[in-house]
C-alpha cells in the first residue's frame, strides 16, 4: 500500500484532526485516511448529483435568445 505524507499543516488542522479522531473513536491517521477515503470517493458520487440538480434548478423557460434579439435591435 501507498505510504503520503503531508508537510506544513497548522496546527489548528492537526488538533482538529486529532479530536475529529478521537470523537470516532480512531487514530488520526485511520481518520485521514477516512477523510480522504469519503471526499475523493464518495464525493465524487456526491458531486456529480449536486450538480445535476443545479443544473435541473437553474432551468429556465425564458428564451435567452429572445432577449439577445430585443436587446441587439434596440442598440441597432
Amino acid at each position: 500500500m501507498a505510504q503520503l505524507t503531508v508537510r506544513n499543516i497548522s496546527p489548528e488542522l492537526v488538533t482538529a484532526l486529532k479530536h475529529q479522531a478521537a470523537n470516532n473513536g480512531r487514530s488520526a491517521e485511520a481518520e485521514h485516511r477516512e477523510i480522504l477515503r469519503s471526499v475523493l470517493i464518495e464525493g465524487s458520487e456526491d458531486f456529480s448529483i449536486r450538480a445535476r440538480k443545479l443544473r435541473e434548478r437553474l432551468r429556465s423557460s425564458i428564451d435567452s435568445a429572445e432577449i439577445i434579439r430585443t436587446d441587439r435591435d434596440r442598440i441597432s
